[in-house]
């Protein structure tokens, strides 16, 4: 079963939010404390976690305590992105971390360096290459690895207002760097009403990376909650809500109810509509990253092994097309559709399989069906369908019956697949109330739609 994290940010999202919020919900401190040991950081720095209340509400505070720099000596020089890839790069964490990690400081460095008009690899880390920083950063994708978590989802982001202080000088809120990440991610915000930085580079890099969905919250069963404090004292609760649980089938009535508690999870100001401040995101309007290479030199026994593989880590699709190459050599255009959080693995895999030296990326917008598996029985035996549904409506628009259950009964009762298969769908359409076979057409007379 997978574990899926949603973020409920009211008040906002900050990397020690984060921290306080995975202790909270679980995560050791200790393992905190013994896994970031490994980064070998020149910063002496200590790590600790204390209860504390906002607004009358108990949640958990993390600090990074950094010692002052004695009189005489001056600060550790500003780190470029490079200098912290080799630091997270030789510490022996878990891949995940790592590769959570270093996506994170990467897109920090490419919005930071959109904002300076420079090459990310150039960009001075200021604030975001300090020690709390890398230790808000890292220690969330070790607090993520350590409670299993396999999709990450966050609330659309409130934005505050006023200036903040910042190495550059005082800058207004929200931050150049955190609106170039929003812009960059399409996350949907709102005007809270609040004053100060509600939403820190830290934290707007964490959510647009490893957020593969921001809106509602997802279909999931509530296990359990991590409520991490922030600093400032608001007209709200400063709390982070992490919540954690396991997916289920969401209805229609659901998904209206869990949008309508969401938006009120907001409300600032009770004489204005919450609802209309939160632009939330379509049903079924996702995220995902596609990836592009072609080789002209790789046997086609390596291009299937490459698709089981990328298949069993989590890529939503692979396909490959014939292209001709430079000096007219044919080749093969490897394609795969990943979510974002999937990226970093998927490239790695590609790397080992095949001979390409480059992979492009894109980031696209896709509607996706929701979808659930249910059994049919047939005179030849059980059979699964794969069923979708509208996103607005929750009507069934496409049922499919699961080609391995077919081809076992096929073999089984000794019939051609297509029998098999034929009678799965009749059987399934005989069982469905007419309202939700309108769409469908009747498969009996072979007019179905697929």
């Amino acid at each position: 079963m997978k574990t899926l994290a949603f973020l409920d940010c009211p008040t906002g999202l900050s990397g020690d939010m984060c921290l306080g919020a995975l202790v909270d919900g679980g995560v050791p401190l200790s393992y905190l404390q013994e896994q970031l040991a490994q980064l070998a950081l020149a910063e002496p720095y200590g790590l600790s976690a204390e209860t504390v209340h906002r607004n009358g509400m108990a949640a958990t505070k993390v600090h990074v305590q950094i010692p002052p720099v004695p009189e005489g000596h001056t600060h550790l020089p500003m780190r470029h992105l490079t200098d912290i890839e080799q630091m997270i790069g030789a510490a022996p964490l878990p891949e995940r971390v790592q590769t959570w990690s270093l996506d994170i400081f990467r897109r920090l460095a490419q919005a930071e360096g959109a904002v300076h008009g420079m090459d990310p690899a150039l960009v001075h880390f200021h604030e975001v290459g300090a020690t709390d920083a890398i230790i808000d950063i890292v220690g969330t994708c070790i607090g993520l690895h350590w409670l299993g978590i396999d999709a990450l989802y966050c609330s659309p982001l409130p934005m505050g207002s006023g200036t903040v202080r910042a190495a550059h000088g005082r800058l207004p809120v929200p931050a150049p760097a955190v609106l170039k990440l929003m812009e960059m991610a399409q996350v949907p915000i709102y005007g809270s009403g609040l004053q100060g930085e509600l939403v820190t580079p830290t934290g707007a890099a964490i959510a647009t990376t490893l957020a593969q969905q921001f809106g509602p919250p997802p279909a999931m069963t509530l296990r359990q909650v991590g409520l991490g404090a922030g600093s400032q004292d608001l007209a709200l609760p400063n709390i982070l809500r992490l919540w954690l649980g396991e997916p289920r089938a969401e209805t229609h009535a659901h998904s209206r109810a869990a949008a309508h508690s969401h938006g009120h999870s907001h409300a600032a100001d009770k004489a204005r509509d919450p609802v209309s401040l939160v632009p939330t995101q379509a049903p079924g309007l996702e995220t995902v990253t596609v990836l592009e290479t072609q080789v002209d030199d790789l046997s086609p026994q390596a291009i299937g092994y490459l698709y089981d593989r990328l298949l069993g880590i989590g890529a939503l699709d692979v396909f490959t097309q014939g292209v001709t190459m430079k000096k007219s050599r044919p080749g093969h255009l490897i394609t795969v559709i990943a979510h974002p959080d999937q990226v970093s693995a998927c490239e790695q895999v590609i790397f080992q399989e095949t001979t390409t030296l480059g992979i492009r990326r894109q980031d696209q917008r896709r509607m996706a069906l929701r979808r659930e598996l249910q059994t049919v029985e047939t005179p030849l035996g059980s059979i699964r369908m794969k069923v979708a549904f509208a996103p607005h409506t929750d009507q069934v628009v496409n049922a499919h019956p699961e080609y391995e259950d077919c081809a076992d009964l096929a073999r089984q009762h000794q019939l051609p697949w297509r029998t098999v298969h034929h009678q799965a769908l009749c059987q399934w359409q005989a069982q469905q109330p007419t309202t939700q076979n309108s769409g469908l057409g009747d498969f009996r007379s072979g007019t179905y739609l697929l």
